[in-house]
């Protein structure tokens, strides 16, 4: 298991590097205003590190229970990324449409876009985080 500290340091680390690619290119790509498409992705990046600090945590204790492990297998590792989007979209969806002035429609196809890149992006960083920063392990007893 991880401690709150590391968990601290990779919601926020996942953030920020996320930030920094997502709010240039979509800005472009959905002809936003920088400035508006920075915002709601800085609004949205704080509801995701909350979620994602909560979502880890129980995923986590949930493996540990079951599996008495919390290590992730490559299916783990899909099926953690896609339960994280999935819900984080139902949280974001009205934001993105009040924010950016949309139809839910028109939200939605942005927020599967992002979920999207997120969903990626979760998965080669949890790995590359995994690999830099082993969870501990429980001593043998």
């Amino acid at each position: 298991m991880r401690s709150t500290a590391d968990r601290i340091r990779q919601a926020v680390s996942f953030e920020i590097i996320g930030l920094l690619i997502v709010t240039p290119f979509f800005a472009w790509l959905f002809n936003h205003p920088m400035a508006d498409m920075g915002l709601l992705a800085a609004l949205g990046a704080t509801a995701a590190t909350t979620w994602n600090y909560v979502f880890n945590l129980a995923f986590d204790h949930a493996l540990l229970w079951r599996r008495g492990t919390a290590r992730k297998t490559m299916p783990l590792r899909f099926l953690h990324a896609a339960l994280f989007e999935v819900t984080l979209l139902v949280i974001l969806l009205p934001l993105f449409a009040w924010w950016l002035g949309v139809s839910l429609v028109e939200a939605l196809v942005m927020e599967f876009a992002f979920a999207a890149f997120y969903m990626g992006y979760a998965f080669v960083f949890t790995w590359g985080y995994d690999t830099l920063f082993p969870p501990e392990r429980k001593a043998a007893t």
